[in-house]
């Protein structure tokens, strides 16, 4: 069962998705008007998914609210109006698994959820639109190998399935990943693990026709 809780300032909101996910069956096991109220009514019950609107007037920076919904062991799926370009890329940066509209139909909400519950990354439409429209973000400067090692590495493919694939040794892919990860730590945006990559991969348009229905997970 898919275990969720809502961080929302507005009761409203709180309550619709309440009983969308009631009638999905997932369990919803707690909500709040903000962050720190959610942890202090969950005491230590586990959740797989927050939904966590961006908007909350708490005076907490994006980045806080989004690592102290992740150390409670659950993914973040951002729920927002989607108009902060800049809001949404911290988001993400931070290490939400994706972000799906408040203008969205409650069945692709409820998508979302399962996907982020599932440890998947979400690429969807909002994601590449938050990205285009961030004047500030710096894609790395990938060679076009590095592009086709990325492509078949953060598609899911272990190291050896992409050394067959571009006919070159394992050892050599290993070392064009070591260079792409340098390469985005100089641009601020570090990839240390393979679903890191995925998000990498998905910013920079290397991946834009990744399924978001199938889970892409660290191994």
């Amino acid at each position: 069962m898919v275990r969720v809780a809502v961080v929302d300032d507005h009761e409203s909101v709180r309550l619709g998705l309440l009983a969308a996910c009631m009638r999905e069956g997932y369990q919803f096991v707690e909500e709040g008007a903000n962050v720190a109220d959610l942890l202090a009514r969950l005491g230590g019950r586990e959740i797989d998914v927050v939904v966590l609107d961006l908007s909350l007037g708490d005076g907490v920076s994006i980045t806080d609210n989004v690592k102290a919904c992740q150390a409670t062991g659950a993914g973040v799926l951002i729920h927002s109006i989607a108009d902060r370009a800049a809001g949404i890329r911290e988001a993400l940066a931070a290490g939400a698994a994706g972000v799906i509209p408040k203008s969205a139909a409650t069945a692709v909400v409820m998508a979302a959820i399962r996907t982020v519950a599932s440890g998947a990354v979400l690429n969807n439409l909002e994601w590449a639109t938050a990205i285009d429209a961030d004047t500030e973000f710096a894609k790395a400067q990938l060679g076009r190998r590095e592009r086709d090692v990325l492509n078949l590495y953060a598609s899911g493919l272990p190291l050896r399935m992409v050394a067959e694939q571009l006919g070159i040794a394992p050892s050599t892919v290993r070392e064009y990943l070591d260079r792409i990860r340098v390469k985005y730590v100089e641009v601020g945006r570090p990839a240390p693990t393979k679903v890191d990559l995925l998000r990498r991969a998905v910013e920079d348009g290397i991946l834009p026709g990744l399924d978001p229905d199938v889970p892409v997970h660290d191994d």
